[in-house]
Protein backbone atom coordinates (compact mmCIF):
# COMPACT_ATOMS: atom_id res chain seq x y z
CA UNK A 1 0.00 0.00 0.00
CA UNK A 2 1.42 4.21 -0.27
CA UNK A 3 1.02 4.64 3.22
CA UNK A 4 3.12 1.63 4.10
CA UNK A 5 5.68 2.84 1.61
CA UNK A 6 5.53 6.35 2.28
CA UNK A 7 6.26 4.71 6.29
CA UNK A 8 9.35 2.80 4.52
CA UNK A 9 10.80 5.88 3.33
CA UNK A 10 10.27 8.13 6.54
CA UNK A 11 12.08 5.30 8.29
CA UNK A 12 15.22 6.38 6.12
CA UNK A 13 14.99 9.87 6.31
CA UNK A 14 12.49 11.63 4.04
CA UNK A 15 9.08 12.97 4.77
CA UNK A 16 6.21 10.35 4.10
CA UNK A 17 4.61 13.17 1.55
CA UNK A 18 4.80 16.53 0.42
CA UNK A 19 3.75 18.69 3.45
CA UNK A 20 -0.15 20.18 2.93
CA UNK A 21 0.30 22.05 6.32
CA UNK A 22 3.19 24.54 4.78
CA UNK A 23 4.64 24.76 8.54
CA UNK A 24 6.29 27.33 9.25
CA UNK A 25 10.34 27.04 8.75
CA UNK A 26 12.34 27.32 11.93
CA UNK A 27 15.37 27.68 9.95
CA UNK A 28 17.16 30.82 9.23
CA UNK A 29 20.17 32.31 7.37
CA UNK A 30 23.27 32.86 10.56
CA UNK A 31 22.33 36.16 10.51
CA UNK A 32 18.40 35.46 11.27
CA UNK A 33 17.45 35.98 8.17
CA UNK A 34 14.63 34.53 5.93
CA UNK A 35 15.18 35.46 2.41
CA UNK A 36 17.97 37.27 0.41
CA UNK A 37 17.61 38.67 -3.30
CA UNK A 38 19.47 36.83 -5.86
CA UNK A 39 20.09 38.32 -9.27
CA UNK A 40 21.47 36.48 -12.62
CA UNK A 41 22.93 37.92 -15.74
CA UNK A 42 25.70 39.90 -14.56
CA UNK A 43 27.79 38.46 -17.14
CA UNK A 44 30.51 41.85 -17.71
CA UNK A 45 31.67 44.86 -15.80
CA UNK A 46 28.79 46.96 -17.42
CA UNK A 47 26.17 45.26 -16.03
CA UNK A 48 27.64 45.30 -12.93
CA UNK A 49 28.05 48.82 -13.11
CA UNK A 50 24.42 49.48 -14.09
CA UNK A 51 22.84 47.05 -11.14
CA UNK A 52 24.93 48.64 -8.77
CA UNK A 53 24.20 52.31 -9.25
CA UNK A 54 20.28 50.60 -9.74
CA UNK A 55 20.27 49.48 -6.20
CA UNK A 56 21.99 52.68 -4.66
CA UNK A 57 19.24 54.84 -6.79
CA UNK A 58 16.21 52.81 -4.93
CA UNK A 59 18.13 51.38 -1.77
CA UNK A 60 16.83 47.76 -2.76
CA UNK A 61 19.00 45.09 -0.96
CA UNK A 62 20.51 42.52 -3.89
CA UNK A 63 23.10 39.84 -1.54
CA UNK A 64 23.74 37.45 -4.17
CA UNK A 65 24.48 37.89 -8.05
CA UNK A 66 24.98 34.69 -10.45
CA UNK A 67 27.80 35.85 -13.27
CA UNK A 68 29.57 35.11 -16.23
CA UNK A 69 27.30 32.63 -17.24
CA UNK A 70 28.51 32.13 -20.57
CA UNK A 71 32.06 31.36 -18.95
CA UNK A 72 34.12 33.20 -16.94
CA UNK A 73 37.22 31.99 -19.50
CA UNK A 74 34.91 34.72 -21.04
CA UNK A 75 36.49 37.50 -19.23
CA UNK A 76 40.07 38.60 -19.19
CA UNK A 77 42.17 38.23 -15.96
CA UNK A 78 41.71 42.58 -15.87
CA UNK A 79 37.94 42.15 -16.16
CA UNK A 80 37.96 39.58 -13.56
CA UNK A 81 40.04 41.15 -11.02
CA UNK A 82 37.46 44.77 -11.61
CA UNK A 83 35.23 42.50 -11.54
CA UNK A 84 35.43 41.19 -7.86
CA UNK A 85 36.67 44.63 -6.69
CA UNK A 86 33.25 46.17 -8.13
CA UNK A 87 31.28 43.54 -6.05
CA UNK A 88 33.90 43.61 -3.05
CA UNK A 89 32.99 47.24 -2.22
CA UNK A 90 29.03 47.07 -3.21
CA UNK A 91 29.62 43.95 -0.61
CA UNK A 92 27.77 41.77 -3.00
CA UNK A 93 28.46 37.55 -3.14
CA UNK A 94 29.24 36.60 -6.26
CA UNK A 95 28.77 33.06 -7.56
CA UNK A 96 30.80 32.91 -10.38
CA UNK A 97 30.35 30.31 -12.96
CA UNK A 98 33.17 28.03 -14.40
CA UNK A 99 33.02 26.66 -17.78
CA UNK A 100 33.32 24.88 -20.02
CA UNK A 101 30.20 22.37 -20.03
CA UNK A 102 27.26 21.20 -22.12
CA UNK A 103 25.59 22.97 -24.18
CA UNK A 104 28.21 25.20 -23.89
CA UNK A 105 31.07 23.03 -25.00
CA UNK A 106 31.26 20.67 -28.09
CA UNK A 107 28.40 18.53 -26.35
CA UNK A 108 24.89 18.69 -28.23
CA UNK A 109 22.81 16.23 -26.61
CA UNK A 110 21.20 18.83 -24.47
CA UNK A 111 20.15 20.64 -27.51
CA UNK A 112 18.09 17.72 -29.23
CA UNK A 113 14.69 17.43 -28.19
CA UNK A 114 14.74 14.76 -25.86
CA UNK A 115 18.21 15.77 -25.01
CA UNK A 116 17.03 18.43 -23.24
CA UNK A 117 15.32 16.15 -20.50
CA UNK A 118 18.90 15.10 -18.95
CA UNK A 119 20.88 17.31 -17.08
CA UNK A 120 23.35 19.12 -17.48
CA UNK A 121 26.98 17.54 -16.73
CA UNK A 122 30.77 17.87 -17.03
CA UNK A 123 32.04 15.68 -19.82
CA UNK A 124 34.63 13.42 -19.08
CA UNK A 125 37.61 14.10 -16.91
CA UNK A 126 38.72 16.94 -19.46
CA UNK A 127 35.40 18.80 -18.26
CA UNK A 128 36.21 18.30 -14.53
CA UNK A 129 40.14 19.12 -14.87
CA UNK A 130 38.93 22.22 -16.88
CA UNK A 131 35.95 22.96 -14.13
CA UNK A 132 38.66 22.37 -11.24
CA UNK A 133 41.11 24.57 -13.10
CA UNK A 134 38.73 27.23 -13.65
CA UNK A 135 37.70 27.40 -10.08
CA UNK A 136 41.35 27.93 -8.92
CA UNK A 137 42.37 30.93 -11.57
CA UNK A 138 39.26 32.11 -10.14
CA UNK A 139 39.83 31.94 -6.78
CA UNK A 140 43.55 33.34 -7.45
CA UNK A 141 41.59 36.33 -9.14
CA UNK A 142 39.44 36.89 -5.61
CA UNK A 143 36.43 34.91 -6.14
CA UNK A 144 34.92 32.86 -3.23
CA UNK A 145 31.48 31.30 -5.10
CA UNK A 146 30.76 29.20 -7.76
CA UNK A 147 27.97 27.81 -9.19
CA UNK A 148 28.04 23.94 -10.53
CA UNK A 149 26.00 22.01 -12.49
CA UNK A 150 25.93 18.37 -11.73
CA UNK A 151 27.26 15.94 -8.58
CA UNK A 152 30.11 14.63 -10.26
CA UNK A 153 31.50 18.25 -10.02
CA UNK A 154 30.04 18.87 -6.70
CA UNK A 155 31.89 15.97 -5.52
CA UNK A 156 34.87 16.77 -6.96
CA UNK A 157 35.12 20.39 -5.92
CA UNK A 158 33.75 19.54 -2.67
CA UNK A 159 36.83 16.56 -1.72
CA UNK A 160 39.66 19.50 -2.55
CA UNK A 161 38.23 21.86 -0.14
CA UNK A 162 38.02 19.33 2.15
CA UNK A 163 41.87 18.46 1.51
CA UNK A 164 42.49 21.99 1.69
CA UNK A 165 43.33 22.42 -2.18
CA UNK A 166 40.62 24.36 -2.71
CA UNK A 167 40.21 27.06 0.50
CA UNK A 168 37.04 26.17 3.15
CA UNK A 169 35.51 29.64 3.28
CA UNK A 170 34.36 28.83 -0.96
CA UNK A 171 31.10 28.50 -1.66
CA UNK A 172 29.59 25.85 -3.98
CA UNK A 173 25.90 26.42 -5.56
CA UNK A 174 24.35 23.41 -7.02
CA UNK A 175 22.30 24.72 -10.32
CA UNK A 176 18.97 24.10 -11.68
CA UNK A 177 20.42 22.81 -14.23
CA UNK A 178 20.90 19.70 -12.17
CA UNK A 179 17.17 18.93 -12.62
CA UNK A 180 16.54 18.34 -8.30
CA UNK A 181 13.05 18.12 -8.14
CA UNK A 182 12.21 15.95 -4.56
CA UNK A 183 13.88 15.53 -0.94
CA UNK A 184 15.76 13.10 -1.88
CA UNK A 185 18.20 14.57 -3.83
CA UNK A 186 18.14 17.84 -2.21
CA UNK A 187 19.73 15.64 1.01
CA UNK A 188 21.84 14.27 -1.89
CA UNK A 189 23.21 17.54 -2.72
CA UNK A 190 23.38 18.64 0.74
CA UNK A 191 25.49 15.29 2.01
CA UNK A 192 28.01 16.17 -1.44
CA UNK A 193 28.84 19.57 0.29
CA UNK A 194 26.30 21.89 -1.87
CA UNK A 195 26.42 25.13 0.19
CA UNK A 196 22.67 25.94 -1.82
CA UNK A 197 21.19 24.28 -4.40
CA UNK A 198 18.35 25.86 -6.92
CA UNK A 199 15.59 22.85 -7.23
CA UNK A 200 13.67 23.18 -10.36
CA UNK A 201 11.32 26.08 -11.05
CA UNK A 202 7.77 24.36 -11.23
CA UNK A 203 7.59 22.65 -7.81
CA UNK A 204 4.23 23.19 -5.83
CA UNK A 205 4.41 24.29 -2.20
CA UNK A 206 3.95 21.31 -0.48
CA UNK A 207 6.53 19.86 -2.39
CA UNK A 208 9.10 23.24 -1.65
CA UNK A 209 7.89 22.46 2.29
CA UNK A 210 9.07 18.53 1.43
CA UNK A 211 12.50 19.57 0.25
CA UNK A 212 12.77 22.05 3.45
CA UNK A 213 12.07 19.74 5.96
CA UNK A 214 14.22 17.32 4.62
CA UNK A 215 18.00 19.80 4.48
CA UNK A 216 19.15 23.05 6.21
CA UNK A 217 20.78 24.77 3.43
CA UNK A 218 20.06 27.62 1.72
CA UNK A 219 16.67 26.76 -1.05
CA UNK A 220 17.65 29.23 -4.29
CA UNK A 221 14.01 29.67 -5.54
CA UNK A 222 12.81 30.84 -9.08
CA UNK A 223 9.63 33.22 -8.90
CA UNK A 224 10.19 34.47 -12.56
CA UNK A 225 11.56 32.03 -14.97
CA UNK A 226 12.49 31.77 -18.40
CA UNK A 227 9.46 32.10 -21.05
CA UNK A 228 11.33 28.75 -22.60
CA UNK A 229 11.38 27.22 -19.43
CA UNK A 230 7.38 28.26 -18.71
CA UNK A 231 7.61 31.62 -18.26
CA UNK A 232 5.79 31.66 -14.74
CA UNK A 233 5.90 34.57 -12.15
CA UNK A 234 5.67 33.66 -8.72
CA UNK A 235 6.56 36.88 -7.06
CA UNK A 236 2.87 37.11 -5.41
CA UNK A 237 3.81 33.69 -4.02
CA UNK A 238 6.70 35.15 -1.98
CA UNK A 239 5.39 35.78 1.24
CA UNK A 240 4.26 31.94 1.49
CA UNK A 241 7.69 30.94 -0.07
CA UNK A 242 9.53 32.75 2.53
CA UNK A 243 7.72 31.40 5.37
CA UNK A 244 7.58 27.74 4.16
CA UNK A 245 11.17 27.60 2.91
CA UNK A 246 13.41 29.97 4.91
CA UNK A 247 16.34 29.96 4.51
CA UNK A 248 15.79 31.28 0.39
CA UNK A 249 17.03 33.10 -2.09
CA UNK A 250 14.98 34.59 -4.57
CA UNK A 251 15.64 34.50 -8.06
CA UNK A 252 14.27 36.60 -11.19
CA UNK A 253 14.80 35.71 -14.48
CA UNK A 254 12.47 36.74 -16.88
CA UNK A 255 13.34 36.91 -21.01
CA UNK A 256 12.87 34.10 -23.70
CA UNK A 257 15.51 32.08 -23.19
CA UNK A 258 18.91 30.99 -21.03
CA UNK A 259 20.19 31.06 -24.66
CA UNK A 260 18.65 34.24 -25.85
CA UNK A 261 19.97 35.67 -21.93
CA UNK A 262 23.08 35.32 -22.27
CA UNK A 263 23.68 35.14 -25.56
CA UNK A 264 24.92 37.84 -26.95
CA UNK A 265 26.45 40.31 -24.10
CA UNK A 266 25.42 43.79 -24.41
CA UNK A 267 22.87 46.78 -23.63
CA UNK A 268 20.06 44.39 -23.18
CA UNK A 269 21.70 42.88 -20.20
CA UNK A 270 21.81 45.96 -18.36
CA UNK A 271 18.60 47.26 -18.82
CA UNK A 272 17.46 43.85 -17.12
CA UNK A 273 19.58 44.36 -14.56
CA UNK A 274 17.40 47.50 -13.90
CA UNK A 275 14.23 45.99 -14.04
CA UNK A 276 15.50 43.19 -11.64
CA UNK A 277 16.19 45.44 -9.43
CA UNK A 278 12.71 46.72 -10.08
CA UNK A 279 11.44 43.68 -9.33
CA UNK A 280 12.88 42.90 -6.26
CA UNK A 281 11.50 46.06 -4.72
CA UNK A 282 8.22 44.93 -5.38
CA UNK A 283 9.02 41.53 -4.16
CA UNK A 284 10.18 42.80 -1.04
CA UNK A 285 7.07 45.13 -0.71
CA UNK A 286 4.56 41.83 -0.71
CA UNK A 287 6.74 40.10 1.75
CA UNK A 288 7.14 42.77 4.50
CA UNK A 289 3.25 43.20 3.67
CA UNK A 290 1.95 40.01 3.71
CA UNK A 291 4.23 38.40 6.33
CA UNK A 292 5.50 41.20 8.24
CA UNK A 293 7.51 38.62 10.83
CA UNK A 294 10.29 37.81 8.05
CA UNK A 295 13.63 39.59 8.35
CA UNK A 296 15.98 40.46 4.77
CA UNK A 297 19.38 40.25 4.98
CA UNK A 298 21.17 43.47 5.21
CA UNK A 299 23.48 43.66 1.78
CA UNK A 300 26.50 42.77 2.54
CA UNK A 301 25.87 39.91 5.62
CA UNK A 302 28.56 38.44 6.98
CA UNK A 303 28.22 34.46 5.86
CA UNK A 304 28.28 35.99 2.06
CA UNK A 305 30.87 34.89 -0.28
CA UNK A 306 32.44 38.42 -0.90
CA UNK A 307 34.92 38.13 -3.30
CA UNK A 308 38.07 39.35 -1.89
CA UNK A 309 40.31 42.05 -3.74
CA UNK A 310 44.10 41.65 -5.10
CA UNK A 311 45.21 44.61 -2.48
CA UNK A 312 43.57 42.68 0.11
CA UNK A 313 45.01 39.40 -0.50
CA UNK A 314 47.54 37.78 1.08
CA UNK A 315 50.96 37.63 -0.69
CA UNK A 316 53.30 34.81 -1.83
Amino acid sequence: MLKDTARMLAEIGLPEGDVYGLPTSPMTFPDGANYRIEISGVERLSVLHVLVDEMDKKDVPVHRLISTVMGSTLLSDEELEEFAQVAHDAKLEVILTPGPRAPWDIGRQAATPEGRMSGIRYRGMKGLIQLVDDILHSIELGFNGFLVVGEGGLYTVNELRKAGKIPKEVVFKLSIFAGHANPAGAKVLEMLGADTFNPVGDLTLPQLAAIRSAIKIPMDLHVWLFDAWGGFNRIYETPEMTRVCSPCYFKIEPGPSVGNLYKPWGAGLEKLARDKVVYAEKLIELVEENWPEAKLSEVGAPDLAIPKTIRNMPMG
